[in-house]
């Protein structure tokens, strides 16, 4: 076998690892929430030893930040996805409806806020990251139809996602019930701003 064969060999099982490594981390923040991840829980649920993780990820916040970006990317899609299936008039509020589902039930992206004001010594990590970032917000800009091209309209997109993520916030609390809010009437409310 060539060394080449190997290298590929190599970064093949490197990859397969690190993506169990993330679903391991994945059921352990399903089970004892996001923001209580620990490397000796999720090496316990993958199946290695604890320092056997640090070979993937520099520490918890990494492995956190690597969680939320598979996060953002599942949500992207979403919001890509609704949007293109959608009738033109309901095309914002279909993504932002997708967008606000994946946000509702992600414990990382939740969680993710602590970390990236850590990750600071890993700029890979945090570009990984802000990559993601970005790919929801401009499927979310698509979604309104408008090009995204000044800073105004790409400020817009910025408030239409901080929106969606504080409403996020008040589902996962349960407090926009509380406040006698249902989900499609902010949501409605929303997209008739944005339209």
């Amino acid at each position: 076998m060539s060394a080449l064969a190997r290298a590929a060999r190599r970064e093949r099982a490197h990859a397969a690892t690190r993506a169990a490594i993330l679903q391991a981390a994945r059921r352990v923040a399903a089970r004892d929430g996001a923001r209580d991840l620990s490397l000796r829980g999720v090496a316990a649920e993958a199946g290695f030893a604890p320092a056997a993780l640090y070979g993937y990820f520099r520490g918890k916040d990494e492995l956190l930040l690597a969680l939320a970006a598979d996060d953002l990317a599942a949500l992207a899609h979403a919001v890509r996805a609704a949007a293109k299936t959608a009738p033109a008039p309901a095309r914002l509020e279909a993504a932002a409806t997708a967008g606000l589902e994946a946000l509702a039930h992600s414990d990382a992206i939740a969680a993710v806020q602590s970390a990236l004001a850590d990750i600071g010594s890993d700029p890979e990590s945090e570009r990984h990251f802000n990559g993601r970032l970005i790919a929801a917000l401009t499927a979310l800009a698509a979604a309104t139809g408008r090009p995204a091209d000044t800073p105004q309209s790409r400020a817009d997109v910025m408030l239409l996602a901080a929106a969606l993520a504080g409403l996020a916030l008040f589902l996962r609390s349960g407090r926009l019930a509380a406040l006698g809010f249902q989900e499609a009437q902010i949501l409605s409310r929303l997209c008739e701003r944005f339209s």
